[in-house]
């Protein structure tokens, strides 16, 4: 069929509509954005659009990542911006169509390489013609204003404690238009609430995480602006019966969500459960926290001037700790289904609820009339067989 109007159906899928699943719906995109939805007889009132046949897939809106520091043997620390499009072609053909690069506490040159590579990305990445590739947002710095105590995988030399606006001067950050600034902070360090106060006033998307702050540090952080949690239940002081902390009082609050590292080793799946239940999906975000051996299979890797080793999907530093995942968004996805969560739902986690949190709902986020043609079709074993950013094909495994 020929293609004259610049318009693509999608037929043959079931479709994840944030109310439900519906069969028989054809899917016609104008351009970059969702223009309507028709029945299977239609199809042809469409002005001639090519046809792509999703043969029983189930077409969902595209994952969001909001906390990835690689793949592919590259380090969102060192690369280059044609290094983070190997990284965002690779999200790609993972179903991720949107993502924020992660930082880690680092010398302030090294932010600084950081974040040109991520402005020079920012710059490009609608221009450059092929691969279509999962767009970067902006930047996630994961610390450096966090605790010692509960450091993960991250380098505590680099750590910092906040006192007054020039502290923030060690934040180098993206001066793209509209583009993203997301930050994991812990409330309870030196001058922390007063940081969270300061971070929210200049647009930040404030989280706390690696943290033991108590219950009345995280109300006052609350109130300050920070309303999210990083990486539920790890990098964190553990539920107790007399000090709930930071797992307790995120699972009862509810007005914070959380988001969580679904691959199979961060959090078991009786976890998953238990935070589905207190939390429900309308607070949860799936996120992959991957690093860059991500999608090199198992061996030794270098990152974060140490060697790690990643042995069946799971990551270990010289410490013993985990050292992020090595997994995407896609396993976070195929992990909920199989724990029996409706579709719907797990779109929320992986798509609507990272889009609300970093403000952009109006675009992004739902499978909507007006809304971005990001789109990710899963077949019945959760394997990604189309993705579409912008309209455009990015990966194609029909």
């Amino acid at each position: 069929m020929s293609n004259e109007s610049g318009k693509l159906c999608l037929t043959n899928g079931r479709v994840v509509f944030p109310d439900g699943v519906s069969d028989g719906v054809n899917v016609l995109i104008d351009g970059a954005h969702i223009e309507s939805f028709a029945n299977k007889s239609g199809a042809e009132d469409a002005a001639d659009p090519a046809v792509i046949d999703l043969r029983g897939s189930t077409l969902y809106p595209g994952f969001i990542d909001v906390h990835i520091h690689g793949a592919v043997g590259v380090d969102t620390m060192e690369a280059g911006a044609d290094d983070l499009h190997r990284v965002a072609v690779f999200l790609a053909r993972e179903g991720v169509t949107a993502w924020l690069p992660t930082l880690v506490p680092a010398p302030v040159e090294d932010y600084l390489h950081a974040v040109a590579s991520i402005e020079n990305l920012l710059a490009a990445q609608d221009e450059r013609a092929t691969p279509a590739a999962a767009r970067a947002l902006g930047l996630h710095y994961e610390g450096p204003f966090i605790n010692s105590a509960q450091c993960g995988a991250l380098r505590p030399p680099y750590f910092r404690t906040y006192s007054q606006p020039e502290d923030m001067s060690a934040l180098p950050v993206v001066a793209a238009f509209r583009s993203i600034r997301m930050i994991t902070v812990a409330p309870e360090i030196e001058g922390g609430i007063d940081l969270v106060r300061e971070l929210k006033a200049r647009g930040w998307v404030v989280s706390i995480g690696h943290t033991r702050a108590d219950i009345e540090t995280l109300d006052r952080a609350s109130a300050a602006g920070a309303r999210h949690m990083t990486h539920f239940f790890n990098a964190m002081s553990p539920l107790h019966q007399r000090t709930p902390g930071p797992v307790g009082w995120g699972l009862l609050s509810d007005d914070v969500t959380c988001d969580i590292i679904a691959d199979g080793h961060h959090v078991a799946p009786l976890m998953l459960q238990l935070a589905l239940r207190c939390k429900t999906a309308q607070r949860l975000t799936l996120i992959s926290d991957a690093v860059a051996p991500a999608g090199q299979g198992d061996g030794h890797f270098r990152i974060w001037g140490e060697t790690i080793k990643v042995v069946g999907g799971r990551t270990e530093n010289e410490r013993g700790s985990i050292a992020g995942s090595v997994s995407t968004m896609r396993d976070g996805v195929r992990q909920m289904l199989a724990l029996g969560v409706a579709p719907s739902d797990v779109a929320r986690m992986a798509s609507a609820n990272p889009a609300r949190l970093l403000g952009i709902a109006e675009s992004y986020g739902t499978i909507e009339v007006g809304k971005r043609a990001d789109l990710a079709a899963l077949d019945a074993d959760g394997n990604v067989r189309l993705t579409l950013i912008g309209g455009r094909v990015a990966f194609n495994g029909l």
